[in-house]
């Protein structure tokens, strides 16, 4: 059984815009983090991830940030970001904080002076080239459209920015860059923070003669604009492993921290990030579920892939979803999203929930002139933008589904009076309670907190797999399709169904054994099941 808090815990995160507001500006704030933490415990979560809160003019809602140490007057002061992190303590709930270190606001001090003059001491924080006759240095580009290159009249120079023009990249070749992040963290750290998510950490350093990116013959109509280039030269470079193991080295002074990077790569370059005798990050962010195929074949070949490249002593983790992508129920549809409930938390390795997927929150259409997102309104009608899963958290079936009195800075769902916090509490067969009882049984259960993974082939379009530690073995067991199953089940299966996406009361196992259609199960033989799941249904 692992001890080490990130390994097995459950990590939740926390969109603070969207949380709950509780000063009655439709905008979700700490006090309603720290209101929340009951229900947060209740669910049984043992981190919370929580998005950016530092000053920012939110031109990417707090991803462009203006001051690294200190707290956005939107969300509360210092003060308030303390009282969360004592009153998440008392509750034994971590704190992760979201830090920006590959760009900040151009609104940052640091960047006004480096664009004040070519002789400004900050000039080299940043990164600033000449032009090419017929126009910016090279041909990267923007991960929100159009160039990556911004001309400045004042300096006559162009200087990058991989996200919006308005999110000047950092020159982390720069020592004094890297000293002054370090300094960030200690700041935090020093104020109790138990680690740090690293937005974009595999843009930190970028080719150092500026190569063009080679085009992508695969770049067709309807795609973004950065699918025009493979970022071969613009991100993921060699010297990422000097600069990530400088940052570990900063949360290891501290006691039992975590360290969790960002990165959208393929597997091979992702398990990279785990560094040098696991010197890197402790988690690279896994996203490969948001992208891989719905069905068991392509689920079980992703999961074995995985698995086969991780480092030896590497710690394996999973995402089913965050601010930047649709929700789970939105992509893989209701019925399914209980199946990929269970799978997310009975998988080897640490799993991260986003908020309201707990709640089967779906994606929100918001109407045209409701459009918050820099991204859709840059690349308007490819489908990009992030406001549809960034709505506002669902707690009950009252004006604006509880999470303010005044106008919400994004609409709630439609379905907000049938999904929400309140009346699922009180429905044993809502996904909130599937997803309470699957954490308290991962929790309960040796084999699914810290066990070995072995595939297990039952059938066509059924993803099965045991997971084992020392003498407790269990089956899980889901089907993909949406017609029912028969399945013949291995000699040693246990004799006892402990939970089921269709109900969280444990049966005996029935023969023949029949998985119903999109029903998903774990299997043991675990006498004292009862209270894994006491009070969840």
């Amino acid at each position: 059984m692992v001890t080490t808090w990130w390994k097995h815990g459950i990590i939740y995160q926390v969109y603070p815009r969207s949380f709950l507001d509780t000063n009655g500006d439709g905008i979700g704030d700490l006090q309603g983090i720290v209101r929340s933490l009951d229900y947060l415990t209740w669910l049984g979560v043992d981190a919370l991830w929580v998005s950016p809160i530092f000053p920012s003019p939110m031109a990417d809602f707090g991803y462009d940030i203006s001051d690294y140490c200190s707290i956005s007057a939107t969300f509360g002061q210092l003060a308030d970001f303390d009282r969360l992190v004592t009153e998440a303590h008392r509750r034994h709930v971590k704190v992760i904080l979201d830090l920006v270190p590959n760009h900040t606001s151009d609104r940052h001090p640091w960047f006004v002076d480096s664009r004040s003059s070519r002789a400004s001491s900050k000039r080299d924080w940043y990164i600033w080239r000449d032009g090419q006759p017929d126009g910016p240095p090279n041909n990267w580009m923007s991960n929100f459209g159009g160039p990556a290159w911004e001309w400045d009249e004042t300096t006559h120079q162009f200087y990058y920015h991989a996200f919006l023009k308005e999110q000047p990249d950092l020159n982390w070749r720069n020592p004094e860059v890297r000293m002054a992040m370090q300094a960030v963290m200690r700041f935090w750290l020093d104020h109790g923070v138990d680690g740090f998510r690293i937005d974009g950490l595999w843009h930190l350093i970028k080719d150092a003669s500026f190569r063009d990116n080679p085009v992508n013959a695969g770049y067709g109509p309807g795609q973004p604009d950065i699918n025009r280039f493979l970022q071969v030269h613009s991100a993921d470079q060699p010297e990422i492993a000097d600069l990530v193991a400088e940052l570990r080295a900063v949360v290891d002074a501290y006691a039992d921290r975590v360290l969790i990077g960002e990165i959208y790569l393929p597997l091979q370059r992702l398990v990279a990030y785990y560094g040098k005798d696991l010197e890197g990050v402790h988690l690279p962010f896994n996203f490969q579920l948001l992208f891989t195929a719905w069905n068991a074949p392509a689920l079980a070949s992703l999961i074995e892939e995985y698995e086969r490249a991780l480092p030896v002593g590497a710690w394996p983790n999973w995402v089913l979803g965050n601010h930047d992508q649709k929700r789970v129920a939105t992509r893989v549809g209701d019925a399914q999203a209980r199946i990929a409930a269970m799978l997310l938390l009975t998988l080897r390795g640490t799993p991260t929930l986003y908020y309201g997927d707990e709640l089967g929150m779906t994606n929100v259409p918001i109407p045209p002139d409701a459009v918050q997102d820099s991204w859709e309104k840059n690349e308007p009608g490819l489908g990009l933008g992030r406001d549809p899963q960034r709505t506002p958290m669902q707690w009950s079936k009252s004006v604006h589904a509880g999470f303010t009195d005044q106008t919400p800075w994004l609409p709630v769902g439609a379905n907000y009076r049938q999904c929400n916090v309140d009346e699922e509490k009180g429905d044993p067969g809502s996904m909130l309670i599937l997803y309470r009882s699957l954490i308290a049984l991962r929790r309960r259960m040796p084999a699914l907190a810290g066990g070995a993974y072995r595939a297990v082939p039952l059938g066509e379009n059924i993803l099965a797999y045991e997971r084992v530690e020392g003498d407790q073995r269990l089956l899980i067991a889901l089907n993909l399709d949406s017609d029912a199953k028969p399945v013949r089940l291995p000699s040693w299966a246990g004799t006892d169904v402990l939970l089921s996406t269709r109900t969280v009361k444990p049966a005996s196992v029935s023969m023949p054994f029949v998985l119903h259609a999109d029903e998903g199960v774990v299997i043991g033989s675990e006498t004292d099941v009862e209270q894994a799941i006491e009070g969840a249904s």
